[in-house]
Parts: C-alpha cells; structure tokens; sequence
C-alpha cells in the first residue's frame, strides 16, 4: 500500500494525543502528577493540540473532506464512523477536564479525567480496528493489529507526559511508566512481524479463480496498459533490504533509545534529566513515524494478484 503522509501523521498525533490525554486523565486524579495547575493545563493543551491536528489531517486523505459529517451516521457497520463518534464524544469530558485542571477544581476533575481516558482508548481501538477488519490485507487482518495501536498510543502518550512532568520536578513515576512500556512495545513490534512474515498470504491467484488444481496461475497480460491508481496506491512495494534497515531503526529509535533515556533521566536527575526526557520524547515521535510508514509500505492487497509481478 502507498504510505499517505496525511494519514501517517493523523494516526501518530492523535495516538500520541490520545495517549496524553488517557494517561493525564488516569494519573492527575490519583496525585501521581505534578500538582501545578499549570503542568495539567499545558499537558492537557498539548493533548487537544494533537488529537485536533491528527483528525484535520484526517481530512486531507478524503475525496471529499466537506462530506466527512456524513460518515457519523454508519457507526452501527463501520469502524470508521465509530472512531468520529468516538472522537466527538470525547471532546466534551476532555474540555472540562482541561478546565478542571487549569483552576485546580478537584471535584470534577477525577470524573471528567476518567470519561476522557475510556473516549480515548476507545477511540484508538476504533482506529486500529478501520485496519484490522480488512481482511484483503494479510498484514493489517491480523489478531495484533488493533491492541498494537493501543499499545503504541499509550507510549508515545506516556512519553510525552513523561517529558513534561520532569521539566515539573515530577517525572519519576511517568518516567519509569514510559520506559516500561517502551520495552513493551518494542517486543510486542518484533513478535508481530514474525508473526506476520511466517503467515502465508490469505489469497492466491490460484485461490482466487479457483483453477489451482491445474497448477500455478499466472495472467496472459496485465489489466491495464499504463499506470492506474491500483497500481499506485494497492501495489506500492518496499524493497526487502529497505525494510529490514527500517524496521531496525524503528524498533532502535521509538522503542529501545527512548526506554534507555528515560532510565537515565530517572538516574541521573536534574537538568541532564530534563535534556533526556525531551530527546526520548523525539525519538518516540520518529521512530514512531518510521514504524508507521511501514505499516504501510509493507501491506499487500490482494488486488496486486491481478498484475503481472506484483503477486
């Protein structure tokens, strides 16, 4: 599949976002947190920053942005039209949350902070789940797919939340949080791709026109005489050697890097904490992207199967 950068960037910021805003709304009410009105503020702002650039991004990969509203209305069949209501209905707790926590109102903060983490996690599974329900896509109709993505914006979220709260004198607790489920997700990324690469494809060109029983299929000529947009955009292919490379640096950058320096920082201290804590928080962020650009770039559709060399 063709990597979109409006989608890569949609679904990185919002996880990271939503991520934020979970572990914001589970860890500020029981006092895990700075106390600074300010920190959960600006945290809480960070949140909201995010998930609203991820969702206008979003936008950009539609063919018709301005009928988006209309998705809504399929939630009871479609993933897609859960994950807006999902996201819509988050917003509310989550500016009062934010409210809660700029004039330190504890009476709401605990209720509005708890709705805001469910909308999030649901709205993160509702995003993996888009992907993980397509089953021409052997690498996305996978068991793996849709806990990955709660995984990975429960990370990037504690990452940045960590990072925030050791520029408050806080960060320990967040820290060891970030590092624990840096290293989780780097074996949870590992056991999915070998998972995936010993899976063989769902379909054949044999399965597929049932004529297997002769022997291997292989079309006289391709469908098309030129470029189209299934070529584009279902038969993109990412060279094996270039994959290896990226998926090392993945799993070195977002996961291994940020988990050693938020050991550190939680070592070390001080300003040298602060100076580890951001540069974790930026590896997460790449090595995320990268991660998520492969998601794509690895995917086979099946459609390929009809082109010459491509299946």
């Amino acid at each position: 599949m063709k990597p979109a950068p409006s989608i890569i960037f949609f679904t990185v910021a919002s996880g990271a976002g939503y991520g934020l805003l979970f572990w914001l709304g589970v860890l500020k009410p029981l006092g895990l947190l700075p106390a600074s009105s300010l920190f959960g503020a600006t945290a809480a702002i960070i949140a909201l920053a995010l998930i609203a650039a991820g969702l206008c991004s979003s936008l950009l990969h539609l063919g018709r942005p301005e009928r988006a509203w209309r998705a809504l209305s399929q939630w009871r069949t479609s993933w897609l039209s859960r994950e807006g209501v999902a996201a819509v209905l988050t917003f509310p707790p989550a500016v009062v949350f934010l409210i809660s926590l700029a004039h330190g109102e504890t009476s709401l903060m605990l209720p509005a902070g708890l709705l805001s983490a469910v909308g999030a996690a649901v709205t993160v599974y509702c995003t993996g789940m888009i992907y993980a329900s397509l089953k021409p896509v052997k690498e996305w109709y996978h068991p793996m797919v849709a806990p990955g993505y709660l995984l990975f914006a429960s990370f990037s979220g504690a990452s940045l939340l960590a990072m925030l709260a050791i520029f408050w004198g806080g960060g320990f607790f967040p820290a060891l949080v970030a590092a624990a489920l840096g290293l989780a997700a780097l074996m949870f990324k590992r056991a999915y791709w070998a998972s995936v690469d010993a899976t063989p494809a769902g379909s054949t060109r044999e399965s597929a026109t049932g004529l297997g029983f002769i022997g291997k299929v292989r079309p006289l000529e391709s469908p098309h005489t030129e470029s189209n947009y299934l070529l584009r955009e279902m038969a993109f292919r990412v060279g094996r050697v270039h994959a290896a490379k990226l998926r090392s640096i993945a799993l070195l950058l977002g996961f291994a890097l940020p988990a050693l320096l938020f050991c550190l920082a939680i070592i070390i201290g001080g300003g040298a904490a602060m100076a580890l804590g951001l540069l974790a928080a930026a590896s997460a962020v790449a090595g995320l992207l990268v991660e998520r650009w492969l998601i794509f770039a690895e995917a086979t559709h099946t459609v390929a199967l009809y082109y010459p060399g491509q299946g």
